[in-house]
């Protein structure tokens, strides 16, 4: 359930295709995302999942698998 509300994120804000994205993508590298496109990511990230993402984290969080760990492990 958390992948698939990540990747319904991901595809709105990148205007991506949601079957294109998997837990290997990586949010830079395939998706485009600068440092302002991470924190407004992230934002909607902690609104929807009603997580805190430090801002220490932020480096780890390079794959929408990553994000996704990240989240299930702070919900």
């Amino acid at each position: 359930m958390v992948l698939e509300k990540v990747k319904a994120i991901l595809a709105e804000q990148f205007d991506a295709e949601e079957d294109d994205i998997t837990t290997e993508t990586s949010i830079q590298d395939d998706l485009g995302a600068d440092s302002i496109d991470v924190v407004d990511l992230l934002m909607t990230i902690e609104g929807e999942f009603e997580v805190e993402v430090p801002d220490t984290e932020i480096d780890n969080l390079k794959t929408v698998g990553d994000l996704v760990k990240y989240i299930e492990d702070n919900k």
